[in-house]
């Protein structure tokens, strides 16, 4: 991968979010719908977790940007996803996919490439789902990954090929990938901690927290491919800087979740240009 000047201005990004305040439709987890709101409205942004058919594509048309995560989909949540996803695509919405446990057991994996064939704007999970969802693995151990993100990079770049747009992995050192022509940017990035494993959920309200960036981005304008990139990165940024403020502050996991909202909340723009991002290209 050779390396290239072009780096995403995040404070910029940052800024936008918090002065726009996005609202955020999610269609996620049960498990992880009280911290993923928390995140959401501790970075800036506004949670609606709105996940009934019968009135989630309503909302959808309301909602700035919308996060699908199946992973204790229920029968309404399954057809509020259809939904929601149907109207993203009429009106080019920004829609994250998180492909949770996918290969793992046959209907959620049925589903779950349903809803890919529509174009997310984003794809973001694990090494072993963005490999299971690209056809080149077959899934991780239940929602946690086997294989490292260096690994999948081939797989995540075809993945980006098929769906047109971006594609997030999530890892000791993240990656983000958008192709372009004949070439894929890619973006490393690096910081958080060893205890944000340690908390149900940082996958899943990662993956919100990526559609209020991408709202944001596109409030900002310019090529779309490039913005939803950019965002993406950013919001792996946003996130790695309050892992690794937490994990400075935490005593264990308990006391890490606390600090980590914490941070997500008082991290200044200005400070994401520290962020550790590493962006370069690679031929196809």
């Amino acid at each position: 991968m050779s390396t290239t000047a072009f780096t995403p201005d995040l404070p910029a990004l940052h800024a936008r979010l918090q002065a726009s305040a996005p609202l955020v439709q999610a269609i996620t987890n049960t498990v992880v719908q009280q911290f993923s709101a928390n995140v959401l409205l501790a970075a800036g942004a506004a949670p609606a977790m709105i996940d009934h058919e019968a009135d989630a594509a309503q909302f959808a048309g309301v909602a700035d940007g919308i996060l699908i995560n199946l992973g204790t989909a229920s029968n309404h949540q399954l057809l509020a996803a259809d939904a929601a996803i149907s109207v993203a695509s009429e009106t080019g919405k920004p829609w994250v996919l998180d492909p949770v446990s996918v290969g793992v057991v046959a209907f959620r994996t049925i589903k779950i490439r349903q809803a890919a064939a529509a174009r997310p704007t984003v794809v973001r999970g694990n090494a072993s789902e963005i490999a299971a969802l690209a056809g080149a693995g077959a899934g991780g151990r239940g929602v946690d990954s086997t294989d490292e993100v260096d690994a999948v990079l081939p797989a995540a770049i075809r993945l980006a090929q098929t769906t047109g747009g971006v594609v997030a992995v999530s890892g000791a050192r993240d990656a983000v990938v958008a192709v372009e022509g004949a070439q894929a940017r890619i973006a490393r990035i690096g910081g958080g901690h060893a205890l944000m494993p340690k908390v149900v959920g940082m996958g899943c309200a990662l993956g919100a927290l990526v559609v209020a960036y991408l709202a944001a981005g596109r409030a900002l304008g310019g090529e779309r491919l490039a913005g939803d990139w950019a965002a993406t990165v950013a919001a792996h940024a946003h996130f790695a800087l309050a892992g690794a403020e937490a994990g400075a502050r935490a005593l264990g996991p308990g006391s890490f979740q606390v600090a980590f909202v914490d941070a997500l909340h008082a991290l200044p723009s200005a400070d994401l240009a520290r962020a550790d991002v590493q962006v370069g290209t690679r031929a196809l």
